[in-house]
């Protein structure tokens, strides 16, 4: 006897079968029972969702023999629903819209279709992927789809609705088919192995659930194909082995050589996954996968139902999930979907592959920008990714306006040591600009050295130090004069020059500072960058951790 694949051994024969789709069961079994049935109807979905098992049914409870009238309960036993499930009933004729497309073919089913079913009541067409039709064979339904024959009814499948032409659509009842969850299908799978006495590892079935991508078809495909390997326990191995999955316990290694830091051990976890024949391409899309696991635990905790794993799998995520941060997480989600593309038409897919991962170790830590606002303004900030490293930092009392060091901070950093640059003219500055800002670093601070990595000594006349800033830094030279930063300055260049030396901070026109730029280009990109320095949260920021930005990448 021949082979039954699962799909079509364990199709749904009764409304009460459906699986996934209650809610259009539920509506069909009501229609029927308030003698609502429509005359035609369009099931839209995803492929393996249960569109055609739908129309099936719904055939048969509209023709099932047992009983004198149309029943949402159909016996499945009368000559009318075997020969539905077999697809050979004469009086429901099921038509493949993507060979029987043309006008011909509609018109000879419009010249049938006034002539009585031969024993049933409806004489009924189920047209699968009904939006491959031509525009002309969708024009030739229409007039009977609007005035039908009473014994007729019309069911339509299609996985493409918008190709379905709004005047066919305005004459049927629409049901959008919704994908199947991994858990009702996970489930499903259970419960066939049992029947078939098949033995299995819970591991195994989540895994198949997640590939099936929310179709119970594709995911009793899968279920065929392990079975056909003859071995037994079905295992996660397998899915390796023979279905070309990455182990999943490879990609924890790698996600957890990541979250350490680990640039040596992830480099190794990539090589481990690529030696046994994984693609750089599923492996971005199954760290896509987990990623969202640990973004999903991290964000509702373990117990949460929005993830489909064993009890072992969730503790594991669990522990992974707690060396990362929302936003670093988020990130690296973002990143790695627009890296699937480029190794996708790349032929250094593995470099690229390889480079985004270890940006992804390598990189700072990241933090979303409200708990770090949280932890500065409690005085604390830690670093997201790594053991509790803690640093106590003092906190202005108004977090907009104050910028210079404490005087308890002043005492505490490095004096500086005045320098022997003979002769002391413009020329001399200008040249140990660098050093001088080096030296600025050690005693006032990376923040401030920082702000004036943006100037440039102009003019030095009668003691008097210029510094010019660009346009765009007009933020960096405000955030210098305001409350006693520009004091603090002047005393350390009096210093370190060893001459009394006063300050000046100008701006330097915009048309100074362009050089082959549109000036429209220069001033958009000025007015943004002045919208971010100034923005509240940048500033909270920058004033916490006594910070500089060196750099504004724009997000493309």
């Amino acid at each position: 006897m021949a082979y039954t694949v699962l799909a079509r051994k364990y199709r749904s024969q009764t409304f009460e079968d459906v699986i996934g789709q209650e809610p259009i069961a539920q509506t069909l079994i009501n229609s029927i029972k308030t003698d609502r049935v429509a005359h035609a109807y369009l099931f839209t979905g995803t492929r393996g969702v249960g569109k055609t098992t739908m129309a099936r049914v719904l055939a048969k409870a509209l023709n099932c023999l047992a009983v004198d009238k149309p029943t949402p309960e159909p016996c499945c036993k009368c000559v009318s629903c075997i020969t539905v499930n077999a697809g050979e009933d004469i009086d429901v004729i099921e038509i493949d819209g993507a060979t029987n497309n043309g006008v011909e073919q509609v018109r000879e089913l419009r010249q049938n279709a006034i002539y009585r079913p031969a024993r049933a009541r409806f004489k009924i067409y189920i047209i699968d992927e009904v939006h491959m039709l031509s525009t002309g064979a969708f024009n030739a339904l229409l007039k009977i789809l609007e005035e039908p024959p009473s014994h007729v009814k019309f069911i339509f499948a299609t996985t493409e609705p918008n190709k379905v032409i709004a005047t066919i659509q305005s004459r049927c009842q629409i049901f959008d088919f919704r994908n199947i969850g991994p858990a009702v299908i996970a489930e499903h799978l259970k419960s066939i192995l049992k029947q078939e006495k098949i033995k299995y590892e819970d591991d195994l079935i989540m895994s198949l659930a997640k590939m099936a991508n929310g179709s119970m078809r594709d995911g009793l495909s899968l279920l065929d194909r392990l079975l056909s390997t003859g071995i037994e326990p079905l295992s996660i191995k397998l899915l390796e082995e023979f279905l070309g999955q990455p182990n999943s316990e490879k990609l924890w290694t790698l996600i957890e050589k990541i979250s350490e830091s680990d640039a040596a051990g992830t480099l190794a976890a990539i090589e481990d996954l690529i030696n046994v024949g994984i693609s750089e391409v599923l492996i971005a899309d199954s760290l896509i996968d987990y990623m969202r696991d640990l973004m999903v635990i991290k964000s509702t905790g373990i117990k949460t139902e929005l993830v489909v794993m064993t009890e072992q799998q969730r503790q594991r995520a669990s522990e992974l999930a707690e060396k990362f941060d929302i936003a670093a997480l988020v990130y690296n989600i973002s990143t790695l979907e627009k890296l699937r593309w480029s190794i996708k038409n790349s032929d250094t897919s593995r470099a690229l592959l390889e480079a985004s991962l270890l940006r992804f170790a390598l990189s700072e830590h990241f933090i979303n920008v409200e708990s770090l606002l949280s932890q500065i303004k409690s005085g604390t900030v830690s670093t997201a990714n790594s053991p509790a490293i803690k640093k106590k930092i003092p906190i202005p009392v108004d977090n907009t306006e104050s910028t210079a060091p404490s005087p308890e901070q002043s005492t505490t950093k490095h004096k500086s040591s005045p320098a022997n640059y003979g002769s002391l003219d413009l020329q001399t500055i200008q040249s140990n600009w660098s050093n001088i800002l080096q030296e600025m670093s050690k005693s006032l601070g990376p923040g401030t050295s920082g702000l004036l990595s943006s100037a440039k000594p102009s003019r030095f006349k009668d003691s008097t130090l210029t510094l010019e800033f660009a346009a765009s830094s007009k933020m960096h030279k405000t955030m210098c004069e305001s409350n006693g930063r520009a004091s603090q300055i002047q005393s350390f260049l009096s210093e370190h020059l060893s001459m009394e030396v006063d300050l000046k901070f100008e701006i330097v026109p915009e048309e100074q500072t362009t050089e082959d730029r549109p000036a429209e280009q220069t001033k958009g990109i000025s007015q943004k960058r002045n919208e971010i320095m100034n923005d509240p949260a940048v500033k909270t920021v920058l004033l916490g951790l006594d910070a500089t930005i060196t750099n504004i990448e724009e997000d493309q």
